[in-house]
């Protein structure tokens, strides 16, 4: 696991205590693209399933994710896939 997916892990961890979480890191995909870097560790997906987006829009439990990975974008972090869906 490369750091950046490491730091996003462990931040949306501890905001959400999510039941389940999935961060990938796809940064190869997109090499040559907008935003990659030699180094990769720039694009990534994130499948979060956490009590904290029940009953919340799609939005607001995108906006949820992106508020907490704020030094992460100020990074590296260039683009983030999002699927947020409240628990069962």
């Amino acid at each position: 696991m490369s750091a950046m997916a490491a730091a996003i892990e462990q931040k949306l961890k501890a905001a959400f205590d999510p039941p389940s979480l999935i961060v990938r890191d796809v940064s190869a995909n997109h090499a040559g693209h907008a935003g990659a870097r030699p180094g990769g560790q720039t694009h990534f997906e994130v499948e979060i399933i956490a009590a904290a987006f029940n009953g919340l829009s799609r939005v607001a439990a995108h906006r949820a994710v992106m508020a907490e990975l704020g030094d992460e974008f100020a990074g590296t972090l260039h683009a983030l896939n999002i699927k947020a869906r409240g628990v069962g």
